[in-house]
């Protein structure tokens, strides 16, 4: 088995068992090693090639878990009303710093929770247009991290089932309306990108799992050919889910991660997982080694990862042009 594989392996393992804290004894132990508290909303093992990476970026800056740090974990399981309290457990135990994993909405519940520990995310959003710091290059407060391109790769994404589907103009877009910002965005660029190419484009909405099932039945009444997902923290914690309910439907379906693809979705494209990680673990591990959150510009991955499912496409009856798997950076069969 690759080295990767087992340390993503040794992560899940680490960050689950963290979840319900540590035994009095182990806390007396090593009661005088800094403590990360990671809030996440996903479960551990959804996330497992981010925390893959996270940990490579704390063993890059010179920190083992046990030996030099120990580790305070929190996961909503895809219950993101959970995060706030969650949030606030973290706060109370005193950690050293909290690593937030998942998106925007625990990056908002930890900087709700303390204006005093240092926070380090990874988010796709506008980190300014979110409010959770003043500036890019100068961070002030309490919060830094990394960002990596997501929402404004909605017309590529729709581009790419294009190449897929060469013969249809009717797809649909999934939205959370609970997240303004994404789908106001998203929505947007794909009408524009409809107007200068002659496509039929329905806007759909889902912001609970009950509604999840109403969208894939409303793209199939519309008449969609395809259905291209818009980032959404609610979204990444359901990527099997959606994964599922599109080969129900038999919707030719893209996504942002890569686990919505080996999951059985047909495609994911979107800024690499891994490298916005890695980011934020080096980050944590300087802040563990005296660094202020405020010095510490935020890092832009730029780096876009494509994902191809064959499988999913014969199930559907789909070939995928052979120029679009050359460019793939994985393609499961």
């Amino acid at each position: 088995m690759p080295t990767e594989c087992l340390h993503r392996r040794e992560f899940i393992k680490l960050f689950g068992a963290a979840a319900t804290a540590w035994p009095a004894a182990a806390r007396a132990q090593h009661s005088d090693l800094p403590v990360i508290g990671v809030l996440g909303s996903p479960s551990p093992r959804e996330f497992a090639s981010a925390l893959g990476a996270f940990g490579r970026g704390l063993d890059e800056t010179g920190f083992t878990e046990g030996q030099n740090f120990k580790i305070e974990a929190r996961w909503a399981n895809g219950e993101l009303d959970r995060l706030p309290a969650l949030a606030t457990e973290l706060v109370q135990a005193q950690v050293t710093v909290i690593a937030v994993m998942g998106g925007l909405p625990p990056t908002l519940a930890a900087k709700a929770a303390t204006h005093t520990i240092p926070i380090v995310f990874a988010t796709s959003a506008d980190p300014v247009k979110a409010g959770l710091v003043t500036s890019l290059a100068r961070p002030e407060g309490n919060l830094t991290g990394a960002t990596t391109l997501n929402v404004e790769l909605g017309p590529k994404r729709l581009e790419l089932l294009r190449e897929v589907l060469p013969t249809a103009s009717s797809f649909a877009v999934l939205v959370n309306p609970t997240n303004p910002v994404f789908a106001e965005s998203v929505s947007k660029d794909l009408r524009a990108t409809s107007q200068s190419t002659g496509l039929q484009i329905h806007v759909l909405q889902a912001s609970s799992d009950g509604d999840l099932e109403a969208a894939f039945a409303a793209a199939d009444q519309v008449g969609a050919r395809g259905l291209v997902i818009a980032p959404d923290t609610f979204f990444t914690t359901r990527s099997a889910k959606l994964a599922a309910l599109s080969l129900q439907h038999a919707m030719p379906t893209v996504f942002q991660y890569h686990e919505f693809t080996a999951a059985g979705g047909l495609m994911s494209y979107g800024g690499s997982i891994v490298d916005q990680y890695h980011i934020a673990g080096t980050y944590a591990g300087r802040i563990l080694k005296g660094d202020k959150p405020s010095d510490l510009p935020i890092q832009q991955s730029t780096k876009v990862e494509l994902f191809i499912n064959t499988k999913t496409a014969k199930a559907f009856g789909l070939t995928i042009p052979t120029p679009l798997l050359g460019r793939a950076d994985d393609v499961i069969e």
